[in-house]
């Protein structure tokens, strides 16, 4: 169904895949232990884990050690296909080393 609706669009899409795994979501949980009932997006995003996960702190992408920084969708503003994420612990990182 994806595949088809991308081809819609771009054509010749569909000969470019070279594979392709699907997993049911039962199979997911069996495949990475954090992916509790499939879900790959890190547990439910309510107010209390948007603002204190992955930890309780002004910097969540910071992990404790300098020069290390954490940018996974565990991270503000949380999971989706945005890379803010990534941005924003790379201006941590920057902002760290005095280029910000």
């Amino acid at each position: 169904m994806i595949i088809s609706q991308i081809e819609r669009f771009a054509p010749g899409f569909r000969e470019r895949i070279v594979g392709q795994i699907v997993r049911t979501t039962t199979q997911m949980a069996s495949y990475h232990a954090n992916y509790v009932g499939g879900d790959i997006m890190t547990g439910s995003k309510d107010i209390c884990q948007l603002t204190f996960w992955p930890r309780i702190t002004l910097s969540p992408y910071r992990v404790g050690i300098p020069g290390m920084y954490i940018c996974s969708a565990a991270t503000p503003p949380g999971p989706g296909a945005h890379g803010m994420c990534g941005a924003n612990a790379a201006e941590s990182a920057l902002r760290d080393l005095g280029q910000i």
